[in-house]
């Protein structure tokens, strides 16, 4: 009688498997609703997309707190920084870093065709929360693109190449889409943290004023980027849609909810009920809720 035996990654492959791994465990200690989103990725470009997201949110924790934290002082911060840039830059020429979110990312840009050209605009916004603390509306764009949009970008990246022999670029629709969806995200978050970052971090990024107008002015951006974006989504691949549906949809009841009130509560969320609702609505393939725009 033979014993069929299953085969265990050694060598590069086990690195590989073991760099996934610490990518997925970043995002799963730090974000619940990206996490419910995620799953529901299929498995061609799930792991890839962990592997954009980790690399991100370290980047992130280096100018948002820990290392202040630990007691580094910003310029020391902006050294950690730039170092991970020119790892991550390395590592996707060479194939292979010692730090296992880069080793992660990296496998994910070279297969996906992520270069240079999303990697460096991203480092230069997480820099620029080093130094800038307040924002008017040119800086206000770039610090988005630089932030949100390329990592939308990126995922676009994953979510057209993963498994594919030669990377292609992704359609004018698609890339609209993927931008206009960051920017959306990017400014919700704005409106939900706009008191945390003034109290505790020094930053205004939508140097808004008293009035109530140019609040609204930044929900109508975000419900005209939402409606882009959900426009562009059914031309996404068939095992990636339920997943931005269902983030697309996250964000646009958040939206809904900053519309409702004055900007004066504490940071507005979703409650469980509502996010397992809307999962289960991607889920079962539905499009994406219509947004006002």
């Amino acid at each position: 009688m033979s014993t069929v035996r299953t085969a265990t990654p050694t060598g590069l492959a086990l690195y590989d498997q073991a760099a996934a791994d610490a990518a997925a465990t970043v995002i799963a200690r730090y974000s619940t609703s990206f996490g419910l989103a995620c799953r529901l990725l299929g498995p061609r470009p799930r792991p890839h997309v962990r592997n954009v997201y980790a690399l991100v949110r370290i980047a992130d924790e280096i100018v948002d707190g820990p290392a202040e934290e630990a007691g580094l002082p910003p310029e020391v911060a902006g050294e950690i920084l730039d170092q991970l840039e020119r790892e991550t830059l390395a590592a996707i020429a060479r194939g292979f870093s010692s730090n296992l979110v880069v080793h992660a990312f990296a496998g994910t840009a070279r297969e996906c065709g992520i270069g240079e050209d999303l990697v460096r605009p991203f480092f230069a916004s997480m820099r620029t929360d080093l130094g800038t603390r307040s924002h008017d509306a040119a800086s206000h764009d770039a610090y988005v693109y630089g932030s949100a949009e390329v990592v939308g970008l990126m995922c676009l990246q994953v979510f057209v190449n993963a498994g594919a022999q030669d990377p292609v670029a992704p359609s004018p629709e698609l890339v609209d889409g993927a931008r206009r969806l960051g920017a959306a995200f990017q400014d919700v978050n704005f409106l939900r943290d706009l008191h945390h970052d003034e109290a505790v971090l020094g930053r205004d990024y939508l140097g808004l004023s008293s009035a109530d107008g140019e609040r609204a002015a930044v929900l109508d951006r975000i419900d005209r980027d939402l409606a882009v974006a959900a426009s562009a989504i059914p031309a996404l691949p068939a095992d990636c849609r339920r997943a931005v549906t269902a983030a697309h949809d996250l964000f646009a009841e958040l939206a809904v909810r900053l519309r409702a009130c004055d900007g004066s509560e504490e940071r507005v969320r979703v409650p469980d009920a509502v996010k397992a609702r809307l999962a289960a609505r991607a889920l079962l393939g539905f499009a994406p809720r219509e947004v006002r725009a």
